[in-house]
């Protein structure tokens, strides 16, 4: 596996992920990450085991994939080809609709204001291009969508910062750990819920977890200026 934790080669697990993130939408990839693969091996890299992303091995943080992107994915699926020696990796999920009722009505009308700052990964390029405010909250207010990353979303106001140390509280009072074994099929539906990590301790003995990664849009064509050709790679 290189660096950048990409296959080059075809394979069944690829196939069938391909195959079902073609009944929930399209799958899609970012240029900027993985080099724009479509599927995305999710393995430990030697010298990156603190980095707040799937290269890592510490505790990772909840998060909705790509919160700062316009076009961030609807589902996150992924597929375990083999799960770490310790048994110790645990894919945490949490939903808003469920830590909802933990929040006050004060919090939550904060959480859906444009106060907040989403910063990209360091590979997407300059932070300025991507820091428009954005709410946390939005659509339905019973059932809203939400839109964070306790490692890089932070709010521009005293209230602002306050909701999403209440917000973080609550969807980690609501949080579950799922211990993928291999052919196990997470799908993550990136609007309502965020995803995370428990730690554990790679050994680089080529036997390491192994997840294979893919993205769903509902609706691709939203995203068209952002993909040359209209092919499924957005440019950004």
């Amino acid at each position: 596996m290189s660096s950048e934790s990409t296959q080059k080669t075809k394979s069944v697990p690829a196939a069938i992920l391909l195959m079902l993130a073609n009944g929930l939408g399209d799958p899609a990839a970012f240029l900027a990450e993985k080099s724009g693969a479509l599927v995305q091996d999710v393995v430990p890299v030697p010298g990156k085991e603190t980095f707040q992303g799937n290269a890592g091995s510490v505790y990772l943080l909840m998060h909705n994939e790509n919160a700062f992107h316009e076009h961030r994915p609807d589902f996150v699926m992924l597929l375990c080809l083999r799960a770490d020696h310790d048994g110790a990796a645990g894919l945490r999920t949490t939903c808003i609709r469920e830590a909802l009722s933990w929040l006050s009505a004060d919090t939550i009308e904060t959480l859906t204001k444009t106060n907040f700052r989403t910063q990209p990964p360091p590979s997407f390029g300059p932070a300025s291009q991507f820091l428009p405010e954005h709410a946390v909250l939005t659509g339905n207010p019973e059932d809203p969508d939400i839109r964070v990353d306790f490692a890089s979303t932070s709010g521009v106001t005293p209230q602002a910062k306050e909701a999403l140390e209440h917000l973080q509280s609550a969807l980690d009072h609501v949080a579950n750990t799922l211990y993928l074994k291999a052919g196990d099929l997470a799908i993550v539906d990136n609007r309502t819920t965020l995803h995370g990590r428990t730690a554990f301790k790679p050994r680089y003995d080529g036997q390491d977890r192994w997840l294979q990664r893919t993205f769903v849009l509902n609706d691709l064509r939203r995203s068209r200026s952002y993909r040359p050709e209209d092919g499924y790679v957005l440019h950004c």
